[in-house]
């Protein structure tokens, strides 16, 4: 198993402010979602952490080795920057799954999305120092094999966007139930999963299931550390492997 730290983030009253006092421009949340995600893209990844959009209104962050200060600071910047407040909840657990599950469970029982009186709660625990080790999280990048001669170069852009989300949902679900792992679509092909302690024989059988079910062919880089972008660069390298040796799984461990 890993030892996995969980953030979760989630714009407070987000629903109820872009219908008041009337409905807002769509291209103006949409411009606002996106650069609160590269904001605390930066600010997490400036910690060594990794930041996922998932909905936008809720961004799930990997955030091992950042304490409670660190995340006080991330949310006093959202609140400087933008006309919303964040509240940020912290999870643990020997899972993705489990330590997702933790976050969520601490801040609906802070009270509702679309609470006006539920602004800026920090609440959870970040993984004591003492309890970290270098081998905490294994992260996995996927990319779908000879994406650009299957689909770009051959497809209209919305029919390769199908055939990548086909593939994407298909991972993401299947890691989900089969592994208590999280994935994410990170652009072009590629998927980054936040993985629980899974084997070679895991991902082979991931990669298998997602080709039978979707006709969507994988192949997986998957490196293990004490923070995520250190796993994350680890995944990287043993991507590239998969490149140069014509193989479907590299573990750098």
């Amino acid at each position: 198993m890993t030892n996995a730290q969980i953030s979760l983030i989630q714009i407070d009253n987000y629903g109820p402010w872009t219908t008041t006092p009337e409905p807002r421009r769509e291209v103006d949340l949409q411009t606002l979602q996106s650069r609160l995600y590269a904001d605390i893209s930066q600010l997490v990844g400036n910690r060594e952490g990794y930041a996922f959009f998932a909905r936008f209104d809720n961004l799930i962050t990997v955030t091992n080795g950042l304490n409670r200060d660190a995340h006080k600071l991330i949310q006093e910047s959202v609140g400087n920057r933008y006309p919303v407040t964040a509240s940020i909840s912290i999870g643990t657990g020997p899972s993705p799954v489990e330590a997702l599950g933790t976050a969520s469970e601490q801040l609906q029982d802070a009270g509702s999305a679309q609470d006006s009186e539920r602004t800026e709660i920090l609440s959870g625990t970040p993984v004591s120092e003492a309890d970290r080790t270098e081998m905490d999280l294994q992260i996995a990048h996927f990319d779908v094999n000879d994406a650009t001669s299957k689909y770009t170069d051959k497809l209209n852009e919305f029919d390769t966007f199908i055939n990548i989300e086909q593939g994407y949902a298909e991972l993401m679900q299947y890691m989900r139930r089969a592994h208590d792992s999280l994935s994410f679509f990170v652009g072009g092909d590629n998927v980054i999963a936040v993985c629980s302690g899974m084997r070679e024989s895991d991902y082979r059988d991931t990669i298998k299931h997602v080709n039978e079910t979707v006709d969507v062919e994988l192949k997986v880089g998957v490196g293990r550390a004490a923070t995520a972008q250190q796993a994350g660069m680890g995944a990287k390298h043993e991507l590239e492997r998969c490149r140069e040796n014509g193989s479907v799984v590299e573990i750098g461990w």
